[in-house]
């Protein structure tokens, strides 16, 4: 759970950054949290969660 939502809390702020800084509008930004609230609710969520588990014990291994 505390993966989650750090994972969440630094993707946001790299979402802000990158908005900010001109290089996502928000538009593009909005379809692709849409696109992240959709994909949560169907059978690839647990596949995406068990992925992202990898690759944060990967990370921290190193």
């Amino acid at each position: 759970m505390a993966l989650s939502i750090s994972a969440t809390v630094l993707l946001s702020i790299i979402l802000v950054v990158l908005v900010k800084g001109g290089h996502v509008r928000v538009g593009p930004a909005l379809v692709c949290a849409l696109l992240g609230f959709t994909l949560a609710g169907t059978g690839l969520a647990p596949a995406i969660n068990s992925g992202l588990a990898s690759l944060a014990s990967l990370v921290a291994s190193l």
